[in-house]
């Protein structure tokens, strides 16, 4: 594996440190496991095949609780952890291009974070920013991904190729973050408006949404989860351009899901059609749902991931 340098396993080990219990997810380990430059705060339970759900911006692994003990149930060994600089993660020291976000440092701290939960491979899914990150686990790390579920997105670069006013006016947050300083401004003056307008304790859980109000309120998960933006429209947009200029794909069977009430018809018309010269085994199907799946269909989304990971 092409990791960047980091202590061997078993100082992983004995670094990992116990202190959360939640409630959403009764019967799950909850720890913090120290993978190098950061720690990440981690939830996992279950026995068999291991699958890790990677999250989106703004939510924190708490996102996955309506499914994640369905897929335990389903006899699966379910990861769902904060990604670094996001909820109760360690949040690392910001470099000048912002790498220290991209989505290739992040899936490597996910891979150092399973080999140390003993798991050598596992299916890899992600939502909203941590299908990114997927990605880029599936594409850096093929010896380990044994699957690969990306769920309401397509790769940053073919939307950055594809932004036309549409995209513009529906995702001005995109180049909005990628702003110094000023969208922590805003966000910071009043963060439950920015973030708050869809994110309701009925719908999301009461748990869950007072783990997302700790986070935005939170200046620097706010500043990380912008700095994820600001390294989307340069450096994650750079590794996959190189990709394809390298004609690297990703080789393990590939599932793309997307919301009905969201925006990737409108946006990309067939999204299969966008990931297909990036997956040699493709499918893919919608699920009627809002943009937050995990949270407001979550029989529909076990149903399709056990059918896919089985």
């Amino acid at each position: 594996m092409n990791l960047p340098p980091v202590t061997c396993l078993g100082g992983l080990l004995k670094r990992r440190r116990r202190g959360y219990w939640s409630g959403m997810f009764d019967q799950f380990t909850d720890e913090r496991i120290d993978v190098g430059e950061v720690d990440l705060r981690v939830r996992h339970a279950g026995h068999g095949p291991a699958v890790l759900l990677v999250h989106g911006h703004p939510r924190t692994g708490s996102t996955w609780h309506r499914v994640a003990p369905r897929l335990v149930d389903h006899g699966f060994t379910v990861v769902c952890p904060d990604m670094r600089g996001y909820g109760q993660s360690g949040k690392a020291r910001i470099l000048p291009d912002h790498s220290q976000q991209s989505k290739r440092v992040v899936a490597a701290d996910l891979v150092r974070l399973m080999h140390a939960l003993g798991h050598s491979t596992f299916a890899a899914v992600g939502h909203d920013r941590g299908c990114y990150v997927a990605l880029r686990l599936a594409l850096d790390h093929p010896e380990v991904v044994s699957r690969l579920v990306v769920i309401d997105g397509v790769p940053i670069s073919e939307a950055l190729a594809r932004c036309d006013a549409t995209l513009a006016r529906s995702w001005y947050h995109w180049f909005f973050f990628a702003q110094p300083d000023k969208p922590e401004r805003a966000i910071g003056a009043d963060p439950d408006a920015w973030y708050g307008d869809k994110a309701r304790p009925d719908r999301m859980g009461v748990e869950n949404h007072r783990e997302f109000r700790q986070a935005i309120h939170d200046p620097a998960t706010v500043r990380a989860m912008l700095e994820d933006y600001r390294a989307g429209l340069g450096v994650d947009r750079e590794h996959e351009e190189a990709d394809r200029r390298a004609g690297r794909t990703v080789r393990c069977p590939t599932l793309l899901l997307w919301s009905t009430r969201d925006d990737m018809v409108d946006l990309y018309g067939d999204p299969l059609a966008v990931w297909r010269p990036w997956a040699d085994d493709l499918r893919g199907h919608p699920i009627e749902s809002g943009h937050h799946v995990a949270e407001e269909n979550p029989d529909d989304l076990t149903a399709a991931l056990h059918h896919f990971l089985t």
